[in-house]
């Protein structure tokens, strides 16, 4: 691992990235498989948001409790796991998963491709360069020849509220790495940070009330995706208000609890409180300026993630605002990676007729699954998207309580899914699954949609009986009739 503050002897780079959570190792990663000298910033964790605050401790968190909650279901075991889960090992487990809190696995795995790693914070300062100002102060300035990759990400946006400083709000990042369970826990936000929390708190003990300005979970899901999850929420004991917003907060004494004004007037009560309403780009301290961009946004970008009016910046991942998963980043990267290397002369831009310079799945086929009880999974559009789009579509429903597969996996199952068809060209547009053990499910979905295949030949594709995936059966006679 390089210090910026130490003088390596290196300052010229092939190619410079800035981040190095999964978006920024990657194309570091692709650049070095194709001949390229790569340097790699990082200010905080090498890893990234997903290692450490997102995708791994929240999936941690979540497992025990699904678990549980499958166990339940199941005739002859529901009885023996009626206690509670075992909190101080559900969160040892997330602390191990997150490496607890330390990236030398990380940097070692970086450093193991040939990249070098710097710590400190990186800011463009022109075409091409970039400063590195090392947690001491000491600078050291790098210069790519072929491309700079902002890999920076994004952070959780928390409202300018009355109060919102003194109450010391969470964001995702606190709820994720908090070392108990709050009694009382409100999260504003019913997007799949807001329900996946709600979850995972519930189930360790907390109090959870979740506040919502719209009318529904999961407002970017089909709607009955939201509704079941609401539904099953509920029965575990939250509470869900719809149509209301925090007008503001307070927390008079530091270690007290914080209040929560309502705009119908009412106030609630909680030991925590956590915010779970958007992101932001973080490319307010990146230096954007001094290359005629504008401090703060979000980078347009063409398919191959280049920087739109550049030859040179490429911006990956959630700080282009195409598809805020770190899936689609780690896609992203692959694709911004190959192109680099063939504009660098490394090989020919369009190699193959698969597309390796093009991220197309951002625009059709981006996946991604919500790990709450009952799951909920998607891919491609929704029946509204679809028709807002223009398409002449039909929406194909089945209730996955009547897959035989559904019943030998859980007693009073409960879930449904959807497919969207393009009646003009019959392929599918969209699917989204909702139920208990369908995440899995979902890749079968994705390849169907990211290949449009023809429904006439989906038809050939068998699931094996008796699974959930006999659901495309199903989904296929209905839409025959």
């Amino acid at each position: 691992m390089t210090d910026a503050g130490k003088n390596p002897e290196r300052s010229e780079y092939d190619v410079v990235v800035i981040g190095a959570g999964p978006v920024g190792e990657n194309v570091a990663d692709r650049a070095r498989a194709a001949g390229l000298s790569a340097a790699v910033v990082e200010s905080e964790l090498v890893g990234g948001e997903c290692s450490y605050w997102a995708c791994m401790p929240s999936k941690a968190l979540l497992r025990p409790v699904v678990a549980r909650a499958d166990a339940r279901r199941v005739p002859g075991l529901g009885a023996a796991v009626r206690g509670p889960l075992d909190v101080e090992a559900v969160l040892a487990h997330r602390d191990a998963e997150a490496s607890h809190w330390k990236d030398d696995g990380q940097v070692a795995w970086l450093e193991s491709v040939g990249a070098d790693v710097y710590r400190g914070t990186g800011r463009l300062t022109g075409p091409r360069a970039v400063t590195v100002t090392a947690p001491d102060g000491t600078e050291r300035r790098l210069t790519a020849r072929h491309a700079v990759a902002v890999c920076t990400g994004s952070r959780a946006v928390v409202p300018a509220l009355p109060g919102i400083e003194e109450a010391r709000p969470w964001t995702s990042r606190e709820a994720t790495s908090a070392k108990e369970a709050p009694g009382r826990l409100v999260i504003v936000g019913g997007g799949v940070v807001g329900v996946e929390m709600a979850t995972v708190w519930q189930a360790l003990g907390s109090e959870v009330t979740l506040l919502i300005r719209g009318d529904g979970l999961l407002p970017k899901m089909e709607p009955f995706a939201g509704e079941l999850i609401a539904d099953a929420l509920t029965e575990a004991g939250a509470r869900i208000r719809t149509g209301v917003s925090v007008t503001a907060v307070h927390r008079p004494a530091p270690d007290g609890p914080v209040t929560v004004d309502l705009d119908d007037g009412d106030r609630i009560e909680a030991d925590e409180i956590l915010f779970a309403t958007g992101r932001a780009p973080r490319t307010e301290d990146l230096g954007l300026e001094t290359i005629g961009l504008e401090p703060g946004t979000w980078l347009s970008v063409d398919d191959s993630c280049r920087v739109e009016g550049t030859d040179w910046l490429y911006a990956v991942g959630d700080v282009n605002h195409r598809a805020l998963l770190t899936h689609q980043g780690k896609y992203q990267a692959r694709i911004a990676g190959a192109a680099i290397a063939a504009r660098a002369g490394n090989g020919p831009l369009e190699t193959a007729s698969w597309g390796a310079h093009a991220a197309t799945a951002d625009h059709t086929a981006v996946p991604q699954v919500v790990f709450t009880d009952p799951e909920a999974a998607s891919v491609g559009l929704t029946l509204a998207e679809a028709e807002r789009a223009g398409h002449r579509v039909r929406a194909v429903d089945h209730d996955l309580a009547s897959v035989a597969g559904s019943g030998l996996y859980a007693d009073g199952y409960r879930g449904r899914a959807r497919m969207i068809v393009d009646l003009d060209r019959e392929i599918l547009l969209g699917v989204t699954f909702v139920g208990p053990g369908i995440g899995e499910l979902l890749h079968s979905a994705t390849i169907a949609v990211a290949g449009e295949v023809p429904i006439a030949r989906l038809w050939h594709a068998v699931p094996a009986y008796p699974t959930i995936s006999e659901v495309w059966l199903r989904l296929l006679e209905t839409f025959r009739g």
